[in-house]
């Protein structure tokens, strides 16, 4: 049973509505395991909806530009089953048109990569901004204006193909505002959720809540698909009125911290359970210590924090594959002969889904080991060690059946996503309370934000460089993806001597307390 206090007059006041009507209605105060509960359910869906607008991108592109995938041949020199196919076969042809001005041109592909390459930059660039406004103002609050621009930017793009408009500005403008906004969603999410749940099993917790990437990014690709028959502005206009309609929900339930709510756990719920360092052991550089504080930690004292540059750092390589993959594996798998054959353009997308399945196996085993040896940066940089061989034989080895480029798809995707879903939640949630804070739990949201922040940047370039290195060679491609997580890996060397440091200190100090008489060991 979770033990609650009597909320003040002030907190049931400061309470989001939607709880106190729940309240209201069942006539007693909600458990924490139920505030617990609601936390993770609405910013699952919250971040989940994120996602789904930011794929559908992706999806209309092929309709904005039908013959993206045709000029894209000439760019990248691989056999396809249907290149000797006459030209008016190999046109797509949509239902509402061909194409849409500007982006049905000779350089309509390029243009489309100038939009993703701005939607990414100004993300990553809010996000810093984001993380320190997050820190300072109320986080529903901000969450929700953040979801709410989201949606508005979002539709606006679509709103382009009933307002027939055909200049590339608007849309690039449109792109580069609603990145801005989208900036807010990650850093707000993974600083609540830190609220909320302690160390113990934040790991494991965090890791199963990340699969909102995996699941927004199908419901994107779902919703904007069903709608492109009845013109391609509802592909973007429906995704925006979704996350509008979720941000009211956010502002109408979501709980911030449990101070806000006047909800307190039992000992054995307490939010940090640190564990009493031995005599000499060294303190391991995750090592929280939770209390409340009013003032906001700066940006550049956030980036001082024991760990964050490491990480960041980290995340920048890491991100950079997991990007990589996110956009171009579709077309990898569509132009690689596996078993002798060529899979369509819709069969691959689908095959490439399963990447997603292996990043949110991933997740959860990344969460759950570093739990279980309480040592993030070994089980990050672990897994970045297995991706190179990981990689490397999904190379080599990938085109020999369907079964083998599936099972080795899966297990690419373990490796791959493991160690980012670790580290833009457990690890970001860790290091904004590290000990170092004293205790300040206000630098949530700017750690979280530098972490993923700097991670974005190599999520933008990594599809960038791809771009140019494909046209030449995709083994070359997977030698800087195998390069990219080997340098991902040793940016945590000196961190992953610290936390073996401090596991062998505590194990030898477990050994001389286990060598002591019974009435030594009780007058400890």
């Amino acid at each position: 049973m979770d033990s609650l206090r009597e909320p003040a007059p002030e907190i049931i006041n400061r309470k989001p509505l939607g709880i106190r009507f729940i309240e209201c209605v069942k006539g007693t105060t909600l458990s924490f395991k139920t505030h617990q509960a609601i936390v993770l359910i609405v910013t699952f869906i919250a971040y989940a909806s994120y996602h789904a607008t930011r794929k559908t991108t992706s999806i209309v592109k092929s309709t904005l530009d039908p013959q993206s995938s045709d000029e894209s041949l000439k760019f990248f020199p691989w056999r396809t089953t249907f290149r000797h196919e006459p030209a008016g076969n190999r046109k797509l042809s949509w239902k509402l048109g061909d194409g849409w001005s500007p982006f049905d041109g000779s350089d309509g592909t390029s243009l489309l990569g100038e939009l993703d390459l701005a939607f990414l930059s100004v993300y990553a660039f809010g996000m810093y901004f984001a993380g320190h406004l997050g820190d300072r103002i109320n986080l529903r609050i901000f969450l929700t204006v953040g979801m709410l621009g989201t949606g508005l930017f979002t539709s606006l793009f679509g709103v382009g193909y009933w307002g027939n408009v055909h200049n590339f500005y608007y849309f690039l403008v449109v792109q580069m505002l609603a990145g801005l906004f989208q900036s807010t969603g990650w850093p707000s999410v993974v600083a609540v959720v830190g609220n909320w749940f302690g160390k113990k099993k934040r790991g494991l917790i965090m890791g199963i809540w990340n699969a909102h990437t995996s699941i927004g990014n199908i419901t994107g690709s779902l919703v904007a698909s069903a709608l492109l028959s009845y013109g391609w502005g509802w592909s973007f206009v429906v995704p925006g009125l979704m996350i509008i309609f979720v941000g009211l929900l956010v502002f109408l339930f979501l709980p911030i911290n449990p101070e806000s709510v006047g909800a307190y756990a039992d000992e054995e719920d307490e939010l940090q359970s640190p564990k009493k360092d031995g005599e000499g052991v060294t303190e391991p550089l995750l090592r929280p210590q939770r209390e409340s504080k009013d003032k906001a930690v700066g940006f550049i004292e956030a980036w001082k924090i024991p760990g964050v540059a490491p990480f960041a750092l980290c995340l920048f390589f890491s991100k950079l594959v997991a990007y990589t993959f996110l956009y171009w594996l579709p077309f990898y798998v569509s132009h690689t002969a596996i078993a002798g054959k060529y899979l369509s353009s819709e069969t691959a997308g689908n095959l490439s889904t399963l990447f997603d399945v292996g990043g949110v196996l991933g997740g959860i085993l990344a969460g759950h080991i570093s739990d279980r040896l309480d040592a993030r940066a070994i089980t990050a940089a672990s897994f970045m060690y297995c991706a190179i061989p990981a990689l490397f034989f999904y190379r080599s080895y990938g085109h020999v059946s369907l079964a083998v480029n599936i099972a080795l798809m899966f297990i690419t995707g373990i490796f791959v996503n493991g160690p980012y879903a670790l580290i833009t939640t457990a690890v970001s949630a860790d290091l904004g309370t590290h000990s170092s804070l004293k205790g300040n739990s206000r630098a949530l949201a700017t750690v979280t934000a530098i972490i993923d922040g700097t991670g974005s940047v190599g999520a933008a370039i990594g599809p960038l460089l791809t771009g140019y290195i494909s046209a030449k060679s995709w083994s070359a491609v997977f030698t800087m993806l195998m390069a990219a997580a080997l340098i991902a890996g040793l940016l945590l060397t000196r961190l992953v001597v610290a936390e073996v440091a401090a596991k062998m200190a505590e194990s030898r100090s477990q050994g001389g307390h286990q060598s002591r008489s019974p009435a030594e060991t009780l007058d400890v």
